[in-house]
C-alpha cells in the first residue's frame, strides 16, 4: 500500500535535521526484523522522540506506527499528517480500542512504536514501564525491540524552549537485540527485563554521546546523577 503521506513526512524531517546540521548516530538498526511484527520501545525525553525512534528503523526499510495520546490526532495541524501515517490514537479512558488497534496492527506485519513510561521523563531518567507492550508482543506473538535516545531532549522537551536553531546538536541513537515475549511469562517479568535493557543502552548513548555541557548553565539536560541540573526524579514526580 501506498505511503502518500508518512515518506514525504520522513522527507520534511530529514530536510529540517540537515537544515539544523544535527549530527545523528545510530547503531544497532539491524536488529529491527525487516519484515513481520514487532514492538519498538523506547525511551521518552522529548516531543521529537517518535521522529527519532521512527529514524532508527528506516535502514531496514520500516515504517513505525505509533501509539500516540488521542489529542495530538484533535490537532488541526497534527491531527491529519498522524492519521495519515496510520498511527495509533490512545484515549487513556478507553484504552481497550487502542490496544486492540495496536494488536490488529502487529498482526499484519507492521512495527508498533510505544513509549512504556507514558510521558515524558523530566529527569532524562528512565520512570517505571508500563506492562502494555510486553502484553502486546505476547498476544501478537512477536519480539520487543529494545531503543534508547540520548541528546533529543536538548532539541525540545517538555519546560523547555524549542531550539529549532542551527545548533549542530548530536543525537544518540542505539538500538538493542530483540527481548522475546512468551505468552507463558508473566508480564510483568518481561516488563522488567526490557526495562533494563533499555537502561543499558541508554547508559550506552550517554557514554558514546560527544559532547559535555558547555558552561555551568548548559547543565539542565544532564541528569543529577551524572552531575547535571536536571531535576531529580522525585523532584519531576512533583512537576508532574
Amino acid at each position: 500500500m501506498a505511503e502518500l503521506v508518512y515518506r514525504p513526512v520522513i522527507g520534511a524531517a530529514r530536510t529540517m535535521f540537515k537544515a539544523l546540521d544535527l549530527k545523528i548516530d545510530t547503531q544497532g538498526s539491524e536488529h529491527i526484523p525487516k519484515t513481520g511484527g514487532a514492538v519498538l520501545v523506547s525511551n521518552h525525553i522529548s516531543y521529537l522522540d517518535f521522529i527519532f525512534t521512527g529514524l532508527g528503523a528506516l535502514p531496514q526499510k520500516r515504517l513505525v506506527r505509533f501509539m500516540a495520546k488521542e489529542s495530538v490526532f484533535r490537532h488541526k495541524v497534527s491531527g491529519p499528517l498522524m492519521r495519515g501515517m496510520k498511527h495509533i490514537p490512545v484515549d487513556r479512558k478507553q484504552g481497550e480500542e487502542a490496544y486492540a488497534h495496536a494488536l490488529r496492527s502487529l498482526r499484519s506485519g507492521e512495527i508498533v512504536g510505544v513509549f512504556p513510561e507514558a510521558t515524558i521523563s523530566q529527569s532524562f531518567t528512565l520512570k517505571s514501564f508500563k506492562s502494555g507492550a510486553a502484553r502486546l508482543a505476547q498476544e501478537a506473538g512477536v519480539p520487543l525491540i529494545p531503543m534508547a535516545l540520548w541528546g533529543t531532549q536538548r532539541i525540545w522537551t517538555k519546560g523547555r524552549p524549542r531550539n529549532f536553531k542551527r545548533s549542530h546538536i548530536p543525537v544518540t541513537i542505539r538500538v538493542g537485540e530483540p527481548v522475546e515475549a512468551p505468552a507463558d511469562q508473566y508480564a510483568g517479568a518481561i516488563t522488567r527485563r526490557l526495562r533494563e535493557r533499555v537502561q543499558e543502552l541508554l547508559e550506552a548513548a550517554q557514554r558514546a554521546y560527544p559532547v559535555r555541557p558547555k558552561d555551568a548553565s548548559d547543565t539542565w539536560w544532564v541528569p543529577a546523577h551524572l552531575g547535571g541540573t536536571a531535576p531529580t526524579p522525585a523532584e519531576a514526580r512533583e512537576l508532574g
